[in-house]
């Protein structure tokens, strides 16, 4: 296969799929927002965030991996059904310079401890500096350490304990195609402890 029938093979298979919504800033100030589904978590000690960002073109990365690299500086916002639209409307290849948030009406937010706004209506944001970028072909995958999280005040259930209610952040998953999955349908598979499984019947 040649690179694009295995993208479209691993966007097709890997499902669902969380989405970071990342906000970067350019070297002439303006705020950048793009959606990127080839994201998760990877460690909590130091807590890390991995980003796969592609390139538009041979040597050109996106603006978000370029934004990275210019001020080491960025917010992973995650994405609510309610703003599902507005983040589509992000991920429109906008010439550089152009303010996504602005073309999309999304409100932004001081962070706390870098120099990036966050989302203001998403319902978790996490403030991130650049770790290191390693080279995956055309991509580079951007690993961020996490400063400081932000979760939505009504979702938080306990807050001494990291208790958070998933339902109420009502978040969305990418699937295949032009196709998102919400994530308030669940089942509850509890753990097995070996005690329990050594005495089963």
């Amino acid at each position: 296969m040649g690179a694009p029938e295995r993208y479209k093979l691993l966007l097709a298979t890997v499902l669902p799929r969380p989405i970071a919504w990342v906000t970067t800033r350019d070297v002439a100030g303006a705020i950048n927002a793009a959606p990127f589904s080839f994201f998760n978590v990877f460690g909590s000690d130091p807590a890390t965030v991995g980003i796969g960002i592609g390139s538009k073109g041979p040597a050109e990365p996106k603006d978000t991996r370029a934004n990275i690299r210019t001020n080491e500086q960025f917010v992973v916002n995650l994405v609510p059904f309610a703003l599902a639209e507005q983040m589509r409307v992000t991920s429109i290849a906008f010439p550089r310079g152009v303010e996504e948030p602005r073309e999309a009406g999304l409100s932004l937010a001081p962070s706390m401890r870098v120099g990036v706004p966050r989302i203001a209506d998403a319902p978790v944001s996490m403030e991130c500096t650049f770790m290191q970028e390693i080279a995956l072909g055309s991509f580079g995958l951007v690993l961020g350490k996490i400063l400081m999280v932000h979760v939505r005040d009504e979702a938080v259930t306990n807050a001494a304990r990291q208790h958070v209610d998933a339902e109420k952040l009502d978040l969305i998953g990418r699937m295949e195609g032009g196709w998102y999955a919400r994530t308030r349908e669940r089942f509850e598979l509890p753990a097995i402890a070996l005690e329990d499984w050594k005495g089963r019947p």
